[in-house]
């Protein structure tokens, strides 16, 4: 069994091959990367890597030849035509004959607000299309992405969000790795779509709290509306795009699109999510 990750040197990636290690021997790993020279500890450790851009349809059928099962790890440039590059991807994996190809969504991106979710949606509909046995990873927020709350409350003391009473279902990065390299090498039956989320549905309160503790200072929330969010963030140099961004993720949290409580994510790594507070600790 060969086992492609595409995106290997990235964030994600890097933490699936990581996790797929401990469960199979490197030589049936193949990491999808642009840049040969970042995936060379990955070659140091006997991953095979190949080079392809989702921008190169040729590179990537070559880059999938022989292999048995495909981890598509959404492009993380949103400014791209991702569905594009994703149905590259996919193209090339029914090209190969692969027996699977499971893709990282979106919390419900078939019916989600969030600024991410139509790409996602995108994405599945073509999957739908192409003949492939297919398996839907719907990743919840990662801890990770409130890192840059961390350097924002280190100057101001507070989280500034619109995000009302919204609760998230965010866990660590790694633990969605962990969740896809189990779905890659398991021989136990697979849901055709997970929605995975952490196990806490935290509130913006509590997130500062989190942040409070990191630091070893006081933080508190400042609640405020859409509008005076964009205005804010504006004032803070933020580009128009992220600032847009966020206000639109802060309103789908506040929809309730992010409290993905479902246990799936748990019921995968066989153990608790990683709790809030650790991972960002971590991170920092």
């Amino acid at each position: 069994m060969t086992i492609a990750v595409t995106a290997a040197t990235g964030q994600l990636g890097t933490l699936v091959v990581d996790s797929l290690l401990t469960k199979v021997p490197a030589a049936e790993i193949v990491a999808i990367v642009r840049d040969a020279a970042k995936a060379q500890p990955l070659a140091d450790r006997g991953v095979t890597v190949r080079i392809a851009s989702y921008d190169d349809p040729a590179a990537l059928r070559t880059a999938l030849e022989g292999v048995d099962k495909v981890l598509l790890i959404s492009g993380n440039d949103v400014t791209k035509d991702r569905p594009a590059q994703h149905a590259h991807v996919i193209d090339a994996a029914a090209a190969a004959g692969v027996s699977l190809l499971a893709y990282t969504s979106a919390p419900a991106a078939d019916t989600s607000t969030l600024p991410v979710a139509a790409d996602h949606k995108a994405t599945e509909e073509y999957l739908a299309t192409s003949g492939l046995n297919t398996v839907l990873l719907r990743n919840g927020w990662y801890h990770e992405n409130y890192v840059p709350s961390i350097d924002a409350a280190r100057h101001t003391g507070s989280v500034l969000t619109s995000a009302g009473d919204g609760r998230v279902a965010s866990a660590a990065r790694a633990d969605f790795a962990e969740a896809a390299a189990v779905v890659l090498t398991t021989d136990e039956p697979l849901q055709p779509v997970y929605e995975l989320g952490g196990d806490v549905a935290w509130t913006q309160d509590e997130l500062a709290a989190a942040i409070a503790d990191v630091i070893g200072s006081p933080v508190t929330v400042a609640q405020v509306s859409p509008d005076e969010q964009s205005a804010a963030l504006a004032a803070a140099g933020v580009p128009d795009f992220w600032a847009g961004f966020t206000v639109a993720t802060d309103a789908s949290i506040r929809a309730g699109e992010l409290e993905v409580t479902t246990g799936d994510l748990s019921a995968l790594i066989g153990r608790p999510t990683t709790p809030l507070v650790d991972a960002l600790r971590a991170a920092v």
